[in-house]
């Protein structure tokens, strides 16, 4: 009951601070953020926002994005919801409300500068890309660990009787996962999306392997999810064409049938063979440079995945990491990319330490760990070392060393691999799987977890303040009393701590763009 009172406290605390139930125009939320849809974006009170205990910071993007943090939101967000119905449903009726057309208005122009400022043609697409596969994660995630389990029971010799069973659940989902793709592709890119399936089913079915194309016999898969995400393309593309041209009292009939009927005969004769071939080269180019480059390849990719995530370019790894599942079982490229967060939780150690003073940041950092531990760094970054500047670079070094360490391994021969995309962290272990066993292959990935702490922790320890900065920030942020009461309760910041720049990466989509990815 204390919970659900804390929940409803900080909702409450939120709702006016936003312009109150009337300018709320949609509510919803993601692993970490309270996503709201406002009428008018000048009510919103940010550093009264800010400063709210519950609150890590906000970020501006199509919607207002409040960030909570994980388990916080999914608990704020209902209390939330109901207070703004219960306010609309008590609300007098106002003398003249607004027009439709005047909320449309108002709600275009908002839309239309937020676009304008935050986003790229190359980050909407690839945010798009992230729609495709995002939604997807969840039963990456469950077979991935089914697939752990019964793997574990094979070694072991346990339950014969039942790891056949087992297989078929982890193996189904990835036996049809360019159907799935194909259905998401369409219905993002505004086509049918049960056209957009059944294009791409033609990519896994088995009569395929009685078809030449270029020369060769086709097998079924080739081509993964690169294949049906360019045939679920070209089905939209056609599907529009046909809408344009067929006569409506035909379309039902016609629309269908040629979409599928075209894009299925390219698809057989060209995009099979040329999406199997590209995927191969990505498998065959993430082992090479694993097996070659190493340490070296380990460092680059540890240490860049932070700004990436920033600049929202990560999205592009993510039919990457599908592709290699697909092919491998799993993608050697997540453990890497994963120790950009074990950087971020080093780095975020040091600040601690360091501004022993500054209760309002250390604050921060608890309540932000542990998520952070499990591979959901966003209120770390947001809320601690991006604002702070030195500590993100320094957590970037802190990847790297960690990235660095398993590519060594890789190139040693030791196979380091997860069998879905989403998690990272703590969270990814569930997920290992590699080329020498699971004992193995934890303990790598567990060292280099370890080694991504003390690199992150001691390059932000050592260089991670100027003297000015440590200076500035290292004294005490909690405000007299009487200022907390003038205030209402409400904390007014002084630090960075809770100050969230735009985040150019939209994670309606993961992992998130799952955390990690």
């Amino acid at each position: 009951m204390a919970t659900e009172d804390k929940n409803r406290a900080t909702a409450a605390a939120i709702l006016p601070l936003v312009g109150g139930a009337a300018n709320v125009g949609s509510i919803a939320h993601c692993m970490t953020r309270l996503r709201l849809g406002l009428h008018d974006r000048s009510l919103v009170d940010d550093e009264a926002l800010k400063a709210l205990p519950a609150v890590m910071g906000v970020v501006e993007d199509e919607t207002y994005q409040i960030v909570l943090g994980p388990g916080t939101v999914a608990r704020v967000t209902p209390e939330f919801e109901r207070l703004v119905a219960e306010a609309r449903e008590t609300a007098p009726a106002p003398d003249e409300p607004p027009t439709a057309d005047d909320l449309a208005a108002q709600g275009a122009a908002i839309k239309a500068e937020q676009k304008a400022r935050n986003a790229t043609p190359f980050k909407l697409f690839l945010r798009r890309i992230a729609n495709i596969f995002v939604p997807l994660i969840p039963a990456l995630i469950g077979c991935g660990i089914i697939a752990g389990l019964n793997g574990l029971l094979v070694n072991l010799g346990w339950l014969p009787a039942v790891t056949p069973a087992l297989a078929a659940m982890a193996s189904g989902f990835m036996a049809l996962i360019a159907v799935f793709v194909g259905y998401n592709t369409a219905k993002e890119f505004g086509g049918t999306p049960i056209l957009g399936g059944a294009v791409a089913a033609i990519i896994v079915f088995p009569g395929v392997a009685k078809i030449d194309a270029f020369g060769q016999t086709l097998s079924p898969g080739q081509g993964g999810v690169l294949g049906a995400l360019g045939a679920a393309v070209l089905a939209v593309y056609v599907e529009k064409w046909c809408r344009r041209w067929v006569p409506e009292a035909l379309d039902v009939l016609v629309t269908p049938t040629l979409t599928v009927l075209i894009s299925g005969l390219v698809t057989i004769f060209g995009l099979m063979y040329v999406a199997g071939e590209v995927s191969s080269a990505i498998g065959t180019f993430a082992d090479w440079l694993l097996s070659n480059g190493g340490a070296g390849a380990g460092f680059v990719l540890g240490g860049l995945f932070l700004p990436l995530v920033m600049l929202g370019l990560h999205q592009a790894l993510i039919p990457i990491h599908t592709t290699l599942i697909e092919q491998q079982g799993y993608t050697v490229l997540l453990p890497i990319l994963a120790m950009a967060g074990a950087g971020q939780v080093g780095a975020a150690m040091a600040v601690y330490v360091r501004l022993p003073r500054n209760e309002s940041i250390r604050r921060t950092i608890r309540s932000a760990l542990p998520a952070g531990l499990l591979g959901v760094g966003e209120p770390l970054i947001y809320g601690v070392s991006l604002p702070l500047g030195r500590p993100f670079v320094t957590a970037c070094v802190g990847g790297a060393f960690g990235g660095g360490f398993v590519g060594l391994f890789h190139q040693l021969g030791d196979t380091v691999g997860s069998t879905a995309i989403g998690p990272s962290g703590w969270a990814l272990f569930p997920l290992l799987d590699g080329n020498h066993g699971l004992g193995s292959t934890i303990a790598i990935y567990g060292a280099g977890l370890l080694a991504g702490y003390v690199a992150g922790f001691l390059a932000t320890y050592f260089f991670g303040f100027s003297k000015d900065l440590l200076t500035e920030f290292n004294v005490s942020q909690e405000p007299p009393s009487s200022t907390v009461a003038a205030t209402g309760g409400h904390r007014t910041p002084t630090t960075p701590a809770n100050t969230t720049p735009h985040d150019p990466n939209d994670p309606d989509s993961p992992a998130k763009a799952p955390a990690g990815v």
